[in-house]
């Protein structure tokens, strides 16, 4: 394929080197000119570096040339960064359709638990069709799942510049991806469907099909390896939290990549739920809540169906996840079974998480920020200066009081009422004073930082100009100083000149 030409500038600098005589052993000088030969694109990847003797400009005098060349257009080095952006764009794209389609099973499957239950029985052909379609749906995300990995493996290969795309497949990773892969193909099988067969009000099977020899369980209740499956679906919403985390502003912001890796912070689900909570954290709460309290009250209901318990409805389930998550506990309802007790147990775990942190945002939303903690204080002292004023008034006017009721009359009742009132006076000023020695404790600890910064980083350019004015300041005391010195040394010459005439004069009279 033929590559275009490229314009290029070359930048030759000189500088010396010092190279020593295998004979002599003296030192010689020689200079080496560096020729930078720049090509667009420009790119910071495989810089070949070339130098040769004794031919172009430096073959006359012992210089040696190095060119550094760029690689030429087309090269795969070029289009890192593009591949890169590609792969995480599709790696995006491919999370997503594979929660759509977990979602999807999801929904598939409770579909047909209630069909189960409610209309027709489990061994009917709509409940069969629901199977089938959960089964597709489960391959579908089978095979999302394994092109996202394999978009994940090409990430790998471009961050690391590695050729072989086995060096990324490490112990780590393909147990990761068997664990993945192994969790998201369990589902219900579509197994139950007998055509032409049906059953009696006593449980027996008439007629023949499909499997005609398997056993007919019963019409409404899943067994206990039926429910199971339905459960472990649920675990399909671990792609929640990857979806936040490729879809998330902070991961897409370039600005946040850069600054983030210049601090060494890894960006992870951890960082992303780190961020939501401090931006959005009722939302993001209340989301998780409700979604956590309509699963597990499904799940209850659908364990404790398996008994003739009252709890069996949906509308007491909820009201009993409710209480559950609340860590209240009337004892109105209880769950029957132990899939039921489990549940209600992980609810009440749940519950404790989740009200703590609900605690924190609203200790967090009440609390005072920066600026109204500056203004808050900024009052509360001016209003305990103006009592420590009205306190030091009110025991100097008692003191006068005092001092007027006492002329001659010192065992009084007034006497004594001043004396009180004068301790009083003396106590709320004490009392005063003290707060306002607490206040400001607490203000000195609310110090600033960035203020602080800001001030340490005045005082230091303060400094370094202080600094410079003074040695500029010494240079000219010192060239004032040469030119007095000089001077002086004229002066004593034109002195010693002047004695030298004056005493051939005298000889000479």
């Amino acid at each position: 394929m033929p590559q275009r030409s490229l314009s290029h500038s070359r930048l030759s600098v000189p500088c010396t080197t010092r190279s020593r005589s295998a004979v002599g052993g003296k030192g010689e000088d020689s200079t080496v000119t560096m020729e930078l030969i720049t090509r667009r694109p420009l790119t910071s990847d495989l810089v070949n570096l070339r130098t040769g003797s004794g031919s172009g400009s430096g073959s006359s005098n012992g210089e040696v040339p190095a060119e550094i060349t760029m690689p030429a257009l087309g090269s795969p080095t070029l289009f890192k960064l593009r591949d890169r952006t590609l792969l995480t764009e599709e790696k995006r794209r491919l999370c997503g359709w594979a929660l759509g389609i977990a979602l999807f099973g999801i929904f598939l499957m409770i579909l047909q638990t209630e069909l189960c239950w409610f209309v027709c029985g489990k061994g009917s052909v709509s409940v069969f069709i629901v199977r089938l379609l959960i089964s597709l749906s489960t391959v579908c995300l089978l095979g999302l799942l394994v092109a996202f990995h394999y978009k994940d493996i090409r990430v790998f290969m471009i961050d690391h510049s590695v050729e072989d795309w086995r060096i990324a497949l490490t112990a780590r990773r393909v147990l990761s991806i068997s664990l993945e892969l192994g969790v998201c193909a369990l589902h219900p099988l579509p197994l139950v469907w007998l055509p032409g067969s049906w059953e009696d009000g006593e449980g027996v099977r008439r007629g023949g099909g499909w499997n005609a020899t398997l056993p007919s369980p019963l019409s409404c209740s899943l067994a206990a390896w039926e429910l199971l499956p339905c459960f472990l679906m649920f675990l399909r919403l671990y792609l929640v939290h990857r979806a936040l985390l490729l879809h998330s502003k902070t991961l897409l912001s370039a600005s946040y990549r850069s600054i983030g890796s210049l601090n060494n912070i890894d960006f992870q689900f951890r960082f992303v739920l780190k961020v939501l909570m401090n931006t959005h954290p009722g939302r993001t709460l209340l989301a998780f809540i409700v979604c956590f309290w309509l699963t597990a009250s499904w799940l209850l209901t659908l364990c404790e169906r398996q008994s003739e318990a009252s709890v069996g409805r949906m509308e007491d389930t909820m009201w009993l996840i409710a209480i559950t998550f609340l860590t209240i506990g009337y004892g109105d309802i209880t769950p029957q079974t132990t899939c039921g007790k489990t549940v209600c147990l992980l609810t009440g775990v749940m519950g404790v998480g989740c009200t703590a942190m609900l605690v924190a945002v609203v200790a967090k939303n009440l609390s005072l920020n920066k600026a109204e903690k500056h203004v808050h204080q900024f009052m509360m002292d001016i209003k305990h200066t103006k009592k420590i004023r009205s306190a030091a008034a009110n025991v100097l006017r008692e003191c006068w009081l005092l001092h007027r009721s006492g002329r001659g009359r010192r065992d009084s009742g007034e006497n004594r009422r001043n004396q009180r009132r004068l301790l009083e006076a003396i106590r709320v000023f004490r009392k005063a004073r003290l707060k306002q020695r607490k206040l400001r404790d607490h203000a000195n600890e609310m110090v600033d930082l960035s203020k602080l910064q800001a001030m340490m980083s005045d005082l230091n350019g303060n400094w370094s100009t202080s600094y410079k004015e003074m040695e500029r300041r010494i240079g000219s005391m010192e060239q004032k100083m040469d030119e007095l010195s000089r001077a002086f040394q004229e002066t004593s010459q034109l002195i010693s000149r002047a004695l030298q005439h004056r005493a051939g004069d005298n000889s000479v009279a």
